[in-house]
């Protein structure tokens, strides 16, 4: 059962790196749980709930020039008492072909009716 969670979450987060390459929104929604939260990397801002979230999505995906983000898992924990799991790894936004900024990252997954489901994210720009 861990293994399958394993593979479902880190199926998602390429099915969530794939809606960000290619803009589409209406991938990311179900991706994200209502009540999601998401601290950026530089800024530390604050971005609740999957609407808002989705609104920053469609404003940088709006931009004359925008970045390409993907998270890369490096861990996958899922716990063993509750249908919660905590992914760690490492992020990068690419202009051009040109990585402009990279990190590492947190999120926090939950399976709801056997979908598993972002429910917060803490990146950090680290060059």
């Amino acid at each position: 059962m861990i293994a399958a969670a394993d593979l479902a979450i880190r199926f998602a987060r390429a099915s969530f790196n794939r809606a960000l390459a290619e803009g589409d929104l209406a991938a990311i929604g179900p991706l994200l749980s209502a009540d999601v939260v998401m601290v950026t990397g530089t800024d530390s801002a604050v971005i609740a709930g999957r609407k808002a979230q989705l609104q920053a999505w469609k404003r940088e995906f709006a931009a004359k020039a925008r970045m390409i983000y993907a998270r890369t898992p490096q861990t996958v924990s899922v716990s063993p008492v509750e249908p919660i799991a905590m992914e760690l790894g490492v992020w990068q936004g690419v202009l051009g072909g040109i990585a402009q900024a990279s990190g590492s990252y947190s999120a926090k997954w939950r399976e709801v009716g056997g979908i598993w489901v972002i429910e917060a994210e803490i990146y950090v720009t680290m060059a």
